[in-house]
């Protein structure tokens, strides 16, 4: 709920801004405000995750492909994400989101984003998203079928399948306890 007025504010902007390919790497250009630092006073760690958000939503839709994904029901969400941190963003500094696709499986689109400043990298993540409606995923046929067929060099690197498989829960008609394991 923190990000939805800004994410609204970015959906009608980022209309606005240079068209790009869904295959295409995008820059969303920001300045650390107030809401996004802890009492550390620079970005919290969790706010990272959710400021990437914005650089996928810009993604989408300055290529188009948010249009098509709404008109067809689709939403995304993400399946799995990691981060790893290289320095603080500090209030008011300037930086940039970089966001790319890195490839597809038969389960997930997964992102790479950075958050740049001063042509440095501050923080780099990883993120598995699918596409939903209501009656289920979005095939990756029919995800293919709106965002055009990827570049032949865009191929998953073997540690993004390793970390995918490793760090995935039971699917959500399996079930999975709650309890931890009282020999650990």
């Amino acid at each position: 709920m923190h990000l939805l007025l800004r994410t609204l504010l970015l959906l009608f902007r980022s209309g606005r801004r240079p068209q790009l390919a869904v295959w295409d790497p995008a820059s969303l250009p920001l300045r650390v405000l107030p809401t996004d630092i802890d009492i550390a006073m620079h970005v919290n760690n969790g706010m990272y995750l959710s400021l990437m958000d914005l650089g996928r939503f810009d993604l989408m839709v300055r290529s188009g492909v948010w249009k098509r994904m709404r008109r067809h029901g689709w939403s995304p969400v993400v399946s799995a994400e990691t981060i790893s941190f290289r320095k603080s963003l500090q209030l008011w500094q300037e930086y940039a989101i970089e966001t790319r696709i890195i490839g597809l499986d038969t389960k997930a689109i997964f992102f790479e984003q950075r958050m740049v400043a001063d042509g440095e990298i501050y923080a780099r993540a990883y993120i598995a998203t699918r596409l939903v409606t209501k009656g289920g995923p979005v095939s990756q046929d029919d995800i293919l079928a709106e965002f055009g067929t990827p570049p032949e060099d865009l191929v998953l690197p073997e540690w993004i399948h390793e970390w995918r498989a490793s760090s995935a829960l039971p699917g959500s008609r399996t079930p999975a306890p709650h309890l931890w394991d009282a020999t650990a």
